[in-house]
């Protein structure tokens, strides 16, 4: 194997400073996908593919919306990243080789109203899971994580159309969502769905 010359190396490389602004990314999207194979992981693969972000080293991170992030269209961020860049994401990831077992990957979102504070995201991951029930799972815990941080009082135990409600009373929450990925497991096969939020610096 023929190695990169290490004077070349030396040579070329300088150690470039950074400043934490330069690690908060300005921008997040959203993707999901589902793959299908016999073995696990080229179904984990085909699942990145779907979801348009097989091409990068994806590094997973843990669950903040950044202050100033502005969410856009996964066509308009994949556009600001380049194939083989180190890119962090939260990504939430269920795999099944069960005949007809459903399963669910869900990434959850809640921002805040002030822009100066930063908002969360939670990754749910489960089986016997529709979109819908998935989706309303993640997109609560992340409210609820948000809420606890801006002294939002709520009943835990509440449905999430009730917490939906004292959240937009509060005028502390501006937003929130979710992305999610169900699919049926096949025989013989394995399924896996992934549901991820893109960062992107």
């Amino acid at each position: 194997m023929d190695y990169f010359p290490v004077k070349e190396f030396r040579e070329g490389w300088k150690m470039k400073v950074t400043t934490p602004q330069e690690w908060t990314p300005r921008y997040m999207f959203f993707t999901k996908g589902v793959g299908r194979h016999k073995e696990r992981l080229a179904s984990f693969e085909e699942a990145l593919r779907k979801a348009k972000i097989a091409h990068f080293n994806l590094v997973h991170v843990s669950s903040i919306f950044p202050p100033f992030c502005k969410v856009i269209p996964a066509s308009h961020g994949l556009t600001l990243l380049t194939p083989g860049q180190v890119v962090f994401c939260v990504m939430a990831r269920q795999d099944t080789n069960e005949n007809e077992r459903l399963i669910a990957s869900s990434i959850g979102l809640a921002i805040p109203k002030d822009p100066n504070h930063f908002g969360y995201l939670s990754e749910h991951h489960s089986f016997g899971e529709n979109e819908k029930t998935a989706g309303d799972y993640a997109e609560d815990l992340a409210a609820s994580m948000l809420a606890t941080i801006l002294g939002v009082e709520f009943d835990v135990d509440a449905s999430w159309d009730k917490k939906k409600e004292i959240y937009r009373i509060s005028n502390k929450i501006v937003r929130s969502m979710n992305i999610t990925q169900s699919a049926i497991g096949k025989k013989d096969v394995w399924t896996t769905t992934i549901a991820a939020a893109v960062l992107v610096l």
